[in-house]
């Protein structure tokens, strides 16, 4: 065994090197041959291949060094496993620069939930870990999410009456203002405990709501294969720019059928991140505003109403939108940057009752806006604008986990409202694992 390590020590000497393509990859060119059916031989390609994870590029000494530094120091190791013929290692991975250890699973106590406001939202249930999925490939440690095609590389199988203009149809228009939004003063405006921030717009005194925003939502989820999450759109067709530039396109009105450059695209990146993370989601795609934009809210409640009468295990209704921020000849695109990229900022809108909405029980889904907005903030700071909490409807009467949330504005691109999607669906996973109930039978 230890002569063998010499020779591999000698062959990684020799000539290694290491390329970055997704995964890394090793090349070999050697004097040496190893033969796999040789038992005192060591495969060396699948040995390093084995270390798994993602590499960023070293040049070709800090690699070399590296790799010899591990051989060296694993020699006694390896010459102590060997007189003693104990079995070889196993789930050891080494990420050459962040070294980790898989071995045993820790249990993560999972924080159970009560429908009263007693119970108060603390930064330990807000930053929960999640359980990385299964079934997707490696994946860099820093990068939990389902790795996603560009919705530019996206072509729909039916891009309907009214298709994304192509880039010869382009107009130019006003300027494109790229901006973050940052926290906010003011008198209607109040921090949340773990992060973020509500503009009531309300007569509810901002202290009621300070008080109302410590509490946890008012409905838990379990470990089942029923759907619990429903995702619509209200406004379907709403879509966005193509990919950053300086003047947006005032030829377009900045809606198409296209269900890969409309809100659909950035449901469906928030339904994988729930779904990889365990969750039944139901995602109802149908087209409520075109040809007609008026009544939209109308047709939208009778798209979702069969949906949750069919399926009561649902407990959280979201209808994802985008915004439209713009000026005097400008249009805003209200952005951040997470791990690198570029994120369209959200708005979680919660309505509120002034008696006269029909709402009842409004206050519980602005706890469950409260504790959302907390976990975005808490797992990536910056991606939020305030909530707003003001009265509207937007049929949020039906569950006491409805929300509307805006994702980025017309003139985000593509694919930053994609990742918005997908940071709220790690999100909203995060905080739903926060609040599952526990199986007893399970536990016993």
């Amino acid at each position: 065994m230890i002569q063998s390590l010499k020779k591999l020590y000698e062959y990684i000497n020799y000539n290694m090197i290491f390329r970055f393509h997704g995964r890394f990859e090793c090349i070999f060119t050697s004097p040496y041959e190893y033969d796999e059916s040789n038992g005192n031989t060591i495969n060396v390609k699948a040995l390093l291949i084995r270390a798994g994870g993602i590499m960023t590029r070293y040049k070709r000494k800090s690699i070399t060094k590296t790799a010899r530094l591990l051989i060296l120091l694993s020699l006694p190791l390896i010459a102590v496993l060997s007189a003693s013929n104990f079995p070889a290692i196993k789930n050891t991975f080494i990420d050459i620069g962040n070294t980790r250890i898989k071995g045993s699973d820790t249990d993560d106590t999972k924080q159970t939930m009560q429908k009263s406001c007693d119970i108060k939202a603390d930064a330990s249930i807000l930053q929960s870990s999640i359980t990385l999925s299964e079934g997707y490939g490696l994946a860099d440690e820093t990068d939990t999410r389902v790795k996603l095609i560009s919705p530019l590389d996206m072509i729909s199988k039916d891009p309907g009456p009214k298709p994304y203009p192509e880039s010869s149809d382009y107009t130019e228009g006003g300027d494109i203002i790229r901006t973050t939004y940052g926290s906010y003063s003011g008198t209607t405006y109040f921090d949340l405990q773990n992060g973020g921030q509500v503009n009531n717009k309300t007569e509810v005194p901002n202290d009621t709501l300070i008080s109302e925003s410590r509490c946890l939502p008012n409905f838990t989820v379990t470990d089942t294969d029923e759907p619990q999450i429903l995702i619509y759109h209200t406004h379907t067709t709403e879509s966005f720019e193509p990919y950053v530039r300086e003047k947006y396109d005032s030829g377009f009105n900045y809606r198409t059928t296209d269900d890969t450059k409309n809100m659909i695209m950035v449901g469906n990146a928030i339904q994988a991140e729930l779904e990889g993370a365990g969750y039944s989601v139901i995602h109802a795609t149908d087209i409520h505003d075109f040809p007609s934009y008026n009544g939209s809210y109308s047709r939208s409640r009778e798209t979702i109403l069969p949906i949750l009468e069919q399926y009561p295990s649902i407990k959280v209704a979201l209808d994802i939108h985008r915004d439209a921020i713009s000026g005097e000849g400008t249009a805003i695109q209200p952005y951040t940057e997470i791990d690198g990229k570029e994120a369209a900022q959200v708005m979680i809108i919660s309505g509120c009752d002034d008696g006269t909405l029909g709402m009842p029980d409004y206050m519980k889904n602005f706890h469950f806006a409260c504790c959302l907005q907390q976990q975005l903030e808490s797992d990536n700071k910056g991606l939020t604008r305030p909530i707003l909490f003001d009265y509207r409807h937007y049929n949020q009467d039906l569950t006491t986990g409805s929300l509307l949330i805006e994702v980025g504005s017309h003139c985000n691109t593509l694919d930053q409202v994609q990742f918005s999607g997908q940071l709220i669906g790690q999100s909203l996973s995060r905080l739903l694992d926060s609040i599952k109930e526990k199986d007893e039978k399970k536990n016993k």
